[in-house]
């Protein structure tokens, strides 16, 4: 089943988005998005901080974008089912704007952005439904599902959906240690479907691979961080578990991603405490994206981890925590000063 035929059935088919919200009351900064409206219009009408979207049950295909100056917003699914709330569109790094002024690029080709500080997203879907094999004639096949910046970010019960580049967690600048936190998400894709340079903690979460229809392996990797050499602390996942729709042994765990503009990344991953299915290749779970840049010479580590892809066969392709080590990477020391006030 592919990704459209996924979507349509779980939200009862595409619906057009209109251009403007309904008021709930300016009073409690609540806006309503129903069918036939747009959730970016509601985002545009947003002043201030401390606002409130929620979005009725639908699928709402458009490009959402959330600027820094939304700080505090809270967009959240009405019913509580990520599943009945889904916001989608279908561009990729190498599609060509309306414009003719170029292509999308990767950043540019999420279905949501966000630079707002303080954003809380919980209860709905976000995702790119861009395939490959609809367009051949397209190279640059990365089409985000979610493009998020800003610090203290707060994703809850969100489904992040795509293949190449689901969710691209970065900060606003090299310098900032922007804090994301993905609480009882899933997020699913292919080829280095979580990557950035946020500091970014995934609790209770599950990532589930694509099978792709390709002859070679691996035929994708989970994670590419791409951490600031400066910057103390990447990705943590603890608690989550791994599933697949490929054959056993496809995927790799993670590769580390240091981008040619940006070349004294130092990229950073830790997964505890988790389950790894066999999708993982449990001989070798870490590659390479260029050899200049080996996997050994990064900040991977692994520690208490279960299941068939996390079994050690091979010591030295699974660095692992000690437990003193262990101590450092939590939650806690992750997001610092942040307490994440989870919605319920």
């Amino acid at each position: 089943m592919d990704r459209r035929t996924l979507l349509t059935g779980i939200a009862g088919g595409l619906l057009a988005a209109g251009t403007t919200p309904a008021f709930a009351s300016r009073a409690r900064r609540v806006l309503h998005v129903r069918p036939g409206g747009s959730v970016q219009a509601a985002v545009d009408a947003v002043t201030g901080p401390g606002w409130t979207i929620v979005v009725h049950p639908g699928t709402y295909r458009e490009v959402v974008d959330v600027p820094a100056t939304a700080r505090e917003l809270t967009l959240r699914g009405a019913t509580g089912d990520p599943r009945d709330v889904v916001i989608v569109h279908d561009n990729a790094n190498g599609t060509q704007k309306p414009d003719g002024s170029g292509t999308y690029g990767t950043a540019g080709s999420a279905t949501f952005t966000s630079a707002a500080p303080g954003l809380t997203v919980s209860d709905l879907t976000l995702a790119n439904d861009w395939l490959r094999a609809d367009h051949p004639e397209i190279t640059g096949t990365q089409a985000v599902a979610a493009y998020v910046t800003g610090d203290r970010s707060l994703f809850h019960r969100v489904r992040l959906l795509a293949h190449q580049d689901t969710l691209f967690a970065d900060t606003t600048a090299l310098g900032c240690f922007d804090r994301q936190y993905y609480l009882d998400c899933s997020i699913e894709g292919d080829v280095d479907f979580v990557f950035g340079r946020a500091t970014a903690v995934f609790e209770g979460c599950h990532f589930h691979t694509l099978d792709r229809d390709v002859t070679f392996k691996p035929e994708g990797m989970v994670f590419a961080p791409s951490t600031a050499r400066a910057n103390p602390r990447g990705f943590l996942a603890v608690r989550c578990r791994v599933t697949s729709g490929a054959e056993d042994g496809a995927y790799k765990l993670a590769r580390p991603w240091v981008p040619s503009y940006e070349t004294t990344a130092w990229p950073s991953l830790v997964v505890r405490d988790s389950w790894l299915g066999p999708g993982i290749d449990a001989v070798a779970p870490y590659t390479n994206m260029r050899d200049a840049y080996p996997w050994q010479s990064m900040r991977f580590r692994e520690y208490r981890n279960t299941g068939p892809g996390a079994a050690i066969t091979v010591p030295e392709n699974r660095p692992r925590l000690s437990d003193e080590e262990a101590a450092l990477h939590t939650r806690q020391t992750y997001l610092g000063d942040w307490r994440p006030r989870v919605p319920h």
